[in-house]
Parts: C-alpha cells; structure tokens; sequence
C-alpha cells in the first residue's frame, strides 16, 4: 500500500498526509463487520456476564499509531488532549466529576457563580481536590463508587500524574473513564511577548483561572479525544463509536493523527511505522504504512558488520591474545612438550621394573610352597 501521493520524508518535519480514499474505506469496512459482529453475538443463547458494564453498549473504535523508536521522553509521556471534529462526549445528560487542585472550595465557588454557564454547571455533580480524594477514595469499594456514579472525570493537569496511585486500577485498567486533563490555573499575562513568571511569594493566592476560561477549558476537554501514552512504540487513542458513519470516524483519525505525529511522536512522521483502526475484538485496518522500516541511515547495517558484531558478543568475557602473542604460543608448545616427553623416558627404567617383578613372583611362589607343605603335614 502506498503511503501517500505527496509522502516526502526528507527531515523530522516532513509532512505525510494520509490517504483519505483508504480511511474512508478501512472506517466503512471495519463498522460493517463491527455491527455484523455484534447482531451475531445477540442471536447467540450465552450467560450473561454479571461483570459487564450495563451503559457499555457502544463498542468504541480505536485508532493504534506504532512508531519505529520507544517514545521515553518523560515530557510527551505525559497525558494529553487532541480536538477532534466529532466529540466522543454527546450525551447532554453525562455527569462530570472534576478533581482540583487545593484548596476545593475556590474552584467550587468558581463553577457555582453567575459567571460559569448554567449548562455545564448542572452536569459537574461533584468538585473535589486531591487532598480529599486520596483521604476518601484510598479504598477500592469506594473507588468502584465514585467510577459508576460519574461518566467524565476531568482532572487538574497540576496533579495529573499522582492519580494513578490514588484512583488505581479502578480507573486505569482502562481508558474508558480514565480522567482528562484540564488546565485549571490562571493565564499568566505576557511581557514583552512571553509570559511571565507567577509570583510564588503570594501563598495565600489561589492559582486558579476566571469562570470563563475554566468554562472554556471543560468544553474544550470534553471534544477532545485522550491521549494516554506508555514508553513503547504502540500508542491507540479511542477516535469514535460503532454507531457512528465512516465520514465521523475518517474525520477523527485525521485529526488524531495529525495531533499524535505533530506533539508526541520524536522526529514526526519519520519515526512513524504504521497506522491502524481497529475495534476492540477485531483485527487492524491498516490506514497508512512507512516504506522504511528505520529512521536513519546509521540504523541500517550491512550483513558483515552484523557478523562481526556477533562474534564479538560471543567472545565476551574471553580473553584477548595478540597475533604475536598467538604464534609465540604455537611455536612455544611443542617445545615445552618434547621437554616433557625428554623428563618422562629419563625417569622411566624397563630394568628396574622387571627386577622388581621377578622378585615379586618368586616371592609368591614359596608362599605357595609353604601353605602346600602345611596341608599335606
């Protein structure tokens, strides 16, 4: 499959557009197979699983980007957000729970004023920040709890990265409410073009933006889709729903794709290896595949220096002889050698040894002789 008609990697920030005819095409054929899947399974007399969600009823399709390199940039490691064209959060009737940053009454006084729209406010049914988070929610009924009463979990990307540890397995096992970063804090005002420094002097100061620019930044959030990277070269990021059209879902991958290749991916569409769309038990489309399988030219290496290299690992821990030192060996040995055999027919003596058995014998025979002459007494 070809890449694209305009592919041109020539620097880590060259451009590479996917195909839009072949998205189209992977979307259309892979929610046919999803609905037809799912009518099968319906017809089918199983048990019902007690552990299945019960709201799960739209399968979600997800977009998987592998790269040719680990991603282990702590940096793009850090959980994300991509605006995409069709939000994967329609339903008007979702409830939001928003974990904040300390203290949890400045910004629960920020969504409950005249300023934030009504709206959005009746949908957040609950604002909490992370020093009661962790001291109410350390217990896994209690994190189960507090996952089923909410649909979205928007979260301060200030403390982002410590709910792993508080929220567990619960709400990372999988991506399905897995909290989305907000930026909660106040826009600090440019000088001279850059922004500048916040004043940390000012403790008691509460960092937090004006009910319009957190308005903003929740609506922002929630038609985004989440982006949750790990140190290895396959990254899928959830693009749609099986009840979507193939136009939604062509749509969202471009702009997924575009967004994961131009901020997370190092050195950009050069380091890009494959692109896919897939449901959650289904095999991969592929929307786009690289005709190099490595990233530089120093990556390539040619068959004998692969040999070379091999044998060196497999003389690791061996010692080294020079060649001078290896033929001193050889001519060396046979010398020691003759020595040895010289030392070894020196010392031998045939004379000796058959004296020494004769005597033997002679012995033994008037052993013989005497215990004869005893018996017949």
């Amino acid at each position: 499959m070809a890449p694209s008609k305009k592919l041109a990697l020539s620097g880590s920030n060259a451009l590479a557009p996917i195909d839009p005819d072949q998205t189209l095409k992977a979307s259309k054929a892979l929610l046919t197979h999803i609905t037809k899947a799912a009518k099968e399974t319906s017809e089918e007399p199983t048990k019902r699983n007690l552990l299945e969600d019960d709201d799960d009823e739209e399968t979600p399709v997800w977009l998987t980007l592998t790269t040719k390199r680990h991603i282990a940039d702590k940096a793009r490691l850090q959980p994300g957000k991509i605006s995409v064209p069709h939000s994967l959060n329609t339903d008007e009737n979702s409830t939001i729970c928003v974990i904040t940053a300390d203290p949890q009454r400045a910004y629960k006084n920020i969504i409950g004023s005249d300023e934030f729209p009504a709206e959005l406010s009746k949908r957040i049914t609950r604002v909490i920040d992370f020093s009661k988070l962790k001291a109410k929610y350390g217990q896994y009924e209690a994190q189960r709890k507090l996952f089923s009463e909410h649909d979205i979990f928007l979260a301060d990307d200030r403390i982002i990265n410590r709910l792993p540890k508080v929220l567990g397995k619960t709400f990372y096992k999988t991506t399905a409410k897995r909290p989305i970063p907000v930026v909660f804090s106040a826009k600090r005002p440019k000088v001279d073009g850059k922004r500048a420094k916040r004043d940390k002097s000012k403790t008691d100061d509460v960092n937090a933006g004006t009910a319009a620019e957190i308005a903003k930044e929740i609506q922002n959030a929630l038609a985004s889709a989440l982006v949750s990277l790990s140190p290895t070269t396959n990254t899928a990021v959830r693009i749609g729903y099986s009840n979507w059209t193939p136009e939604q879902i062509a749509d969202n991958v471009d702009a997924v794709v575009t967004g994961l290749v131009g901020k997370w991916v190092p050195q950009k569409w050069r380091n890009v290896r494959s692109i896919y769309i897939k449901g959650p038990n289904t095999a991969a489309l592929p929307i786009w595949l690289t005709d190099e399988l490595w990233v530089d030219e120093k990556d390539v290496i040619a068959d004998e220096e692969a040999d070379a290299k091999k044998a060196e690992k497999a003389n690791v821990g061996k010692k080294r002889k020079s060649l001078d030192a290896g033929a001193e060996c050889e001519s060396s040995a046979p010398k020691k050698k003759a020595k040895k055999q010289e030392k070894a027919t020196a010392e031998s003596n045939d004379d000796k040894l058959d004296k020494q058995i004769a005597e033997r014998k002679a012995k033994l025979k008037k052993q013989k002789a005497a215990a004869k002459k005893a018996m017949d007494d």
